[in-house]
């Protein structure tokens, strides 16, 4: 056979007088029929057990009585006289069996038809050797056992034919006839065997691979029951994992078999560290090998599994209740297994929902968490910005944090906030890099993809405190399951956003009390007039853009979660619906939107700068006595009251000043004018920016 070397079979016993199975019928039959082949000229003294004749020696009734004894013990992996067992070495190891070639030719048809149901027989026998250890797994351990029923009934009826053998009942077509129901189910029990030793499968793949051949079956009704009574005898020992998991949210799986994985190392507290925790997509994962009958169900059962360990991190040990038709080592259909699984999913998916909401209070901290991060009540904010302007006007590296912090819990005891209960677990950071630059750093975001190789986003040399400040938030388990670290920065973007903007805001109702007070004192010169102008734009413009923000993107998408959080069925579609609004508010709040985000922080720039420079608008003489007692309307009365000797240095100066506020108004009016076109190209694809185009462009058309 070429490559291919036949070799005897070494696990295969040989014939020999003292084999405990079938023993001594040989003989007895060969007695019983001695009338027969004397009849025909033969005589029992030309056999004898121990001489090894060539089988066509003898007469064709005394073959087929010895044919049927070897094949008796060939149905059982036992050599005979005249029937050997070899195994092909090769590249797929098989097992044949072979015949004396003397042997009448009938005879040789009629073994070798049987000869399939014996090498079946062994191949399902070593299987069941080589799997009945538990280090193979559970599903091959209940493979085994259940073909190891099976052969028993092989071998009672193996017994039985030999007992009608010992009668003098059974012929050669007649163990054919008696052999052909087993013959199907066999040989289709060994293509399940020979994929499974080839490939070394476990765990759901032998389930798989029993289910599979029980379709392929389909037109063979015996054969399809019987592999379907394998495939559910089989799956009782995985049912049993399954069951530890959806009933208790234990992984109980010793061998590696189940279809869903723990990965130990990642820990609930990186959900508040780590901006990247994969903690609740990946600590329990679904691998490849899923049981096709659980497919379906296969997120259901990882998700409710999840559900119960949420709550034993918690310290509820809160257990499925479990009737006597709800256990799934008891059912039988794949749809008695998706209702139970569904039963207990929505067990455990509204018991958690109900622990979060109502012990751990997720709305509460929700709405606190946008008093502060959102500004909803920014009273607490007004007084913190008075308290820490001087220690925020400091480059952020020379900032202490803890001052900072004494001062926002100052500024919380001071005012309304002090009757949240949450207030203390809020908290002051500062960031190190500016708002355009951290958006950058996050790999999630569409703004990383966008500006990450751009050229012009080093940072200001000037940066202080009051551009990178920020507020955190103590959140603990299981809340941080929805308000993780990712979230949490989201919300701080927000925050820097609306903190910086009412920052502008701040300087520029100073400029414009100042301009107030000039005009009290009938100081109404062109310069006057020219900045007053300017500055009523500018406050326009950063009213109109904090306006949208907070009654256009905030309170709009936060009504909108808040009441689908009421409806929400589990914990996913919590975490779901809050994710998307923090997306929608940081893409409508432009923070996703690089081109028109440097645009707003180029035009709070110039207003920052022209509110710097509105000292320069209060002139007057050096030489004039500074007291405590005088007041400052006396410095403006100054401006007025000018000697003659100083007039022509007063218009000098004058000129300047409205030089300066002219280039300010230029600079200013030229951004807010290149701002319309981008406003209006994006709006077709953003209809949200529609709101602010209407609020921003009305500005300077009074």
């Amino acid at each position: 056979m070429d490559s291919t070397m036949a070799t005897p079979c070494p696990s295969t016993p040989k014939w020999n007088a003292d084999r405990p199975f079938l023993t001594g019928r040989f003989h007895q039959e060969i007695k019983s029929t001695s009338g027969i082949t004397e009849s025909k000229g033969f005589s029992t003294d030309h056999f004898s057990p121990g001489v090894d004749k060539p089988i066509g020696c003898y007469h064709a009734a005394i073959q087929e009585l010895i044919v049927i004894d070897d094949l008796l013990f060939a149905l059982v992996g036992i050599e005979g006289r005249y029937i050997s067992i070899k195994r092909l070495r090769g590249k797929d190891d098989s097992i044949i069996f072979q015949v004396d070639s003397s042997m009448d030719l009938a005879l040789q048809d009629s073994a070798k038809r049987i000869f399939p149901l014996c090498e079946s027989y062994l191949l399902v026998n070593q299987f069941v050797e080589s799997r009945s250890h538990f280090k193979t797994g559970l599903v091959n351990h209940a493979f085994a056992a259940a073909l190891r029923a099976l052969l028993l009934d092989y071998q009672a009826m193996v017994a039985q034919l030999e007992h009608q053998f010992r009668l003098g009942r059974l012929s050669i077509q007649g163990l054919w006839f008696y052999c052909q129901p087993m013959m199907g189910s066999m040989q289709a029990l060994s293509i399940v065997i020979k994929k499974a030793s080839a490939n070394n499968f476990t765990g759901s793949a032998v389930l798989n691979l029993l289910h599979t051949q029980a379709k392929a079956m389909a037109g063979d009704h015996v054969v399809r029951l019987l592999l379907e009574k394998m495939t559910q005898c089989t799956s009782t020992a995985y049912l049993g994992i399954l069951e530890r998991w959806v009933y208790e949210g234990v992984i109980d799986d010793p061998y590696g078999e189940f279809f869903i994985a723990e990965n130990k190392s990642l820990q609930k507290e990186s959900l508040t560290q780590d901006y990247d925790a994969k903690y609740w997509q990946q600590r329990y994962s679904l691998k490849g090998d899923i049981p096709s009958f659980l497919a379906n169900a296969a997120e259901t059962i990882l998700t409710t599994g999840k559900y119960l360990n949420v709550m034993k991190e918690c310290g509820h040990n809160i257990q499925v209740p479990m009737a006597e038709n709800s256990k799934l080592t008891s059912v039988g259909s794949s749809h008695h297994y998706r209702e139970c699984i569904k039963a207990a999913y929505d067990f455990a998916s509204g018991e958690l929902l109900n622990l979060i909401k109502e012990k751990y209070d997720l709305m509460g901290k929700l709405r606190s968490i946008k008093h502060y991060l959102l500004l909803d009540q920014g009273d607490f904010l007004v007084h913190f910005m008075d308290i820490a302007r001087e220690e925020l006007m400091k480059k952020p590296d020379d900032i202490s944090v803890e001052k900072l912090q004494s001062l926002l819990d100052l500024a919380l005891r001071s005012t309304a906030a002090v009757a949240d209960p949450f207030h203390e677990d809020l908290t002051c950071c500062v960031e190190q890099t500016t708002l355009l630059k951290r958006l950058s750093t996050l790999k999630d975001l569409e703004i990383s993809q966008t500006v990450s190789s751009s050229t012009d986003l080093e940072e200001p040399v000037s940066i202080t405190g009051l551009e990178t400040f920020s507020l955190s938030y103590k959140v603990r388990w299981p809340l941080s399951l929805v308000i993780s670290r990712k979230s949490l920065t989201k919300y701080q973007l927000i925050f820097r956003s609306l903190f910086h903007c009412k920052h502008v805001n701040r300087q520029l109702c100073a400029a414009w009390q100042l301009h107030q007070g000039l005009r009290r004192l009938d100081m109404q010169g062109i310069a006057i007039s020219v900045s007053s102008l300017l500055c009523r734009n500018m406050l326009k413009f950063i009213n109109s853009l904090l306006h949208y923000l907070t009654f256009e993107v905030l309170e709009p998408n936060w009504h909108v979660m808040h009441n689908r959080l009421q409806t929400a069925k589990s914990i996913d579609e919590v975490i779901q619906y809050h994710n998307f609004f923090l997306e929608k508010c940081l893409r409508e709040c432009l923070l996703l939107s690089p081109v028109l985000l440097k645009k707003v922080e180029r035009m709070k720039l110039i207003c920052l700068q022209y509110a710097a420079a509105t000292q320069w608008l209060i002139t007057y003489s050096n030489d004039t006595p500074k007291t405590d007692d005088s007041p400052n309307v006396e410095k403006y009365k100054q401006l007025k009251l000018r000697i003659p000797s100083r007039t022509q240095k007063v218009a000098s100066e004058n000129a300047s000043v409205i030089e300066s506020i002219l280039k300010f108004e230029r600079e200013f009016t030229a951004e807010l004018r290149s701002l319309g076109p981008i406003l209006s190209s994006s709006s077709r694809a953003e209809p949200y920016l529609t709101h602010l185009a209407q609020w921003l462009l009305g500005v300077g058309r009074d």
